[in-house]
């Protein structure tokens, strides 16, 4: 059987996904699978790294059985991609020595406010072209080395989420430039800066970080093990894959220097390629696929996973959460004339805010229903992207339409306020996983199926197209004034809120 497919896998906060794909990057048939994430305890969120890998070999097993049977044999290669930042350590036997902590998670807080205002700050923003948050693995690091030493002490390696499942499915550790920026490269040179961990108080770590190999490289071929459980032929190379968020750029065709892209998922991610770095607090630089190329990033874990909360909490039919943006999309269609009387700020899980935040709704009154809250949690979330967008037009040069991804491109009238709250044109492509599209494509570029990952026969088809409403911009605009207001006002309410119970109260690992 000849090999002319490529199987893209992308494994997200709450979501798995394989596709197979054929070389120019159609979809040929999906698996995938979900793990909810965990919180222990509070500020904490984790993900149990076996069930990580077992989600993930159950999704591409489901993938090559609706291809068909021997599917496997077909498949030219392997591409990942997952959610960057977080904490995936093994130890040498590739065991994993503790849970995962992924970016969502804020128990290291304290740790950053020691650090902000000290030559840390400006330090790492000049260096590595970005300051630490409170889920990059600079500042979880830092945290455990305090809390959980012991868990150092047991590691090998520190991973990212894709490289967690390159190593289940290769045996073999690495990384790429894309995730590999996360917190210790210099944006400028490339390559690990032994002067960021020290900064860092992490110097005597460096041994944990991965081999750096380019995105498109083979890094390991499937093992008998791996084929076993996924389906794969044992021997199949797989690539060393990227970021989401760059292989979701990929994948939508936006990886053109200057061109404005969006990805409403668990993040909020508002991303410009560019042809040089340019640094602000408000933003990271990081390493795009390509050398000579930077992917400048505002971000924040205040996107569509609220929606999932809202859902959560409020009992939603499993029904309509399969069903869930046509659902939602009719329930706030009968709720969007007049202007927005309910207001809700997108922090559940944090916000891009160094103060303290929280998920809020305000001017909730008796004759507020659920269609209410469901147009002010999408305006909230529209609006937070749009906190991100204008601090990058402020220093960047973009233009034109903004091409928008993940789970809110599935709402069309969710789209539309894309469109109306950045008052630029907004399109959807017909690619439904941009992110395994995207590591599909560095997986067919490996096996010689495209000529590079940029191959005009692989280019996305826009699916719709969303001009900005005059109307609802005069709504949106002023949503967004009284959201600032209030997020400014709110800032010593939430503080005190916060202050019960501060993420670093937390007890030390018991002694071994």
């Amino acid at each position: 059987m000849a090999r002319e497919l490529v199987l893209g896998v992308d494994a997200g906060h709450t979501v798995t996904k394989a596709v197979l794909f054929d070389a120019v990057g159609r979809p040929v048939a999906q698996g995938s699978g979900t793990l909810p994430l965990s919180t222990p305890r509070p500020y904490w969120v984790e993900r149990d790294m076996d069930d990580v890998w077992r989600t993930a070999h159950q999704a591409i097993a489901a993938c090559l059985a609706e291809a068909g049977p021997d599917a496997g044999r077909a498949v030219a290669a392997v591409g990942v991609a997952g959610h960057g930042d977080g904490l995936y350590l093994v130890d040498e036997l590739g065991r994993p020595v503790r849970a995962a902590i992924v970016a969502m998670d804020t128990r290291a807080e304290a740790v950053l406010e020691e650090w902000r205002g000290t030559p840390v700050w400006s330090r790492a923003l000049e260096l590595s072209g970005t300051v630490p948050f409170a889920g990059s693995p600079a500042a979880l690091l830092a945290w455990l080395t305090r809390h959980e030493p012991g868990v150092l002490q047991r590691a090998r390696w520190l991973l990212s989420c894709k490289d967690w499942l390159r190593l289940r499915l290769t045996g073999m550790a690495a990384t790429d430039p894309t995730d590999a920026s996360a917190s210790f490269t210099d944006m400028r040179r490339g390559g690990y800066a032994p002067e960021l961990l020290d900064l860092y108080g992490l110097g005597a770590l460096v041994g944990l970080l991965s081999p750096v190999l380019a995105c498109d490289a083979v890094s390991g071929t499937v093992t008998r093990e791996a084929a076993a459980l996924t389906g794969l032929t044992a021997g199949t190379p797989v690539v060393t894959g990227a970021h989401d968020v760059d292989a979701a750029a990929l994948g939508i065709g936006g990886t053109t220097p200057g061109k404005l892209c969006l990805i409403a998922g668990s993040f909020s991610i508002n991303q410009v390629v560019g042809k040089r770095p340019v640094v602000d607090p408000r933003w990271q630089v990081r390493h795009f696929l390509r050398p000579g190329q930077w992917m400048t990033m505002s971000t924040s874990p205040a996107s569509v996973a609220n929606l999932e909360w809202f859902l959560r909490v409020t009992g939603a039919p499993a029904d309509q959460r399969d069903g869930v943006h046509e659902v939602i999309g009719r329930e706030v269609e009968a709720h969007l004339d007049g202007p927005s009387e309910v207001l809700f700020h997108p922090f559940v899980y944090g916000s891009p805010h160094s103060h303290p935040t929280s998920g809020t709704f305000l001017g909730l009154r008796g004759w507020h229903g659920r269609g209410h809250l469901l147009r002010a949690l999408m305006e909230g979330v529209v609006l937070n992207h749009r906190w991100h967008v204008d601090a990058l037009c402020s220093k960047l040069p973009i233009s034109g339409s903004a091409r928008l991804t993940g789970g809110a491109a599935r709402s069309e009238v969710w789209s539309q306020m894309f469109a109306d709250a950045l008052r630029r044109p907004v399109e959807v492509t017909d690619v439904q996983e941009s992110a395994a599209r995207g590591a599909a494509l560095l997986a067919a570029t490996a096996a010689g199926l495209l000529a590079d990952v940029t191959d005009p026969r692989a280019g996305a088809a826009v699916l719709r197209r969303h001009e900005p409403d005059p109307d609802r911009v005069a709504v949106l605009d002023e949503a967004y004034q009284v959201y600032r207001e209030a997020l400014e006002a709110l800032g010593p309410v939430w503080a005190r809120l916060d202050a019960p119970e501060a993420p670093e109260r937390v007890p030390d690992e018991p002694a071994t």
